[in-house]
C-alpha cells in the first residue's frame, strides 16, 4: 500500500499543478481594462412575472440573462455588481430604467441575483463599478 501511495502522490501533485495553470490561463482570457467605482446601495431583482415584457431599451426582458435596470447609466453599459455580504460579483448589462422603489440603486435579473446569492432574500447591499470598454 505504501508503494502505491508513493507512486500516486507525485502524479496527483502534477495533475493539481496543471489544473491551477489552466485556471490562471482561463482567468487571463477575460481581462477587463478598467473599472470606475460608481457607488453602492440596496439592489433588488426583477421577478419572473415580468418575463417577456419590453424594457426601456426596447428588448424583451429575459430573467435568464445577466441584465439590469439603472436610472441614469446608458443602455449597453456593463456594470460589476458585488454583494458586500459575501463578496460575490456579477457583470450585468444595463437594458432598462429603474428601480423605482425608494432607496434602491439597481434592479438586476433573476439570473444575476442567483450569481451573487441574493435570490432568496430579494435585496442585498451592493457595490457597483462601471466597466470601461
Amino acid at each position: 500500500m505504501r508503494v502505491f501511495s508513493a507512486m500516486l502522490m507525485p502524479l496527483l501533485l502534477t495533475v493539481s499543478a496543471a489544473a491551477q495553470e489552466v485556471e490562471v490561463t482561463n482567468a487571463s482570457i477575460v481581462e477587463i481594462d478598467a473599472e470606475t467605482e460608481i457607488g453602492g446601495g440596496i439592489a433588488s431583482y426583477y421577478g419572473r412575472e415580468l418575463a417577456g415584457n419590453r424594457t426601456a431599451s426596447g428588448e424583451r426582458f429575459d430573467p435568464g440573462q445577466l441584465t439590469a435596470a439603472h436610472r441614469t447609466l446608458p443602455f449597453g453599459s456593463m456594470v460589476r455588481v458585488t454583494n458586500t455580504a459575501n463578496g460575490d460579483s456579477v457583470i450585468v448589462r444595463i437594458n432598462d430604467r429603474g428601480p423605482f422603489a425608494h432607496g434602491r440603486v439597481i434592479d438586476i435579473s433573476h439570473a444575476a441575483a442567483r450569481e451573487i446569492g441574493m435570490h432568496r432574500s430579494g435585496t442585498a447591499r451592493v457595490r457597483m463599478a462601471l466597466l470601461d470598454d
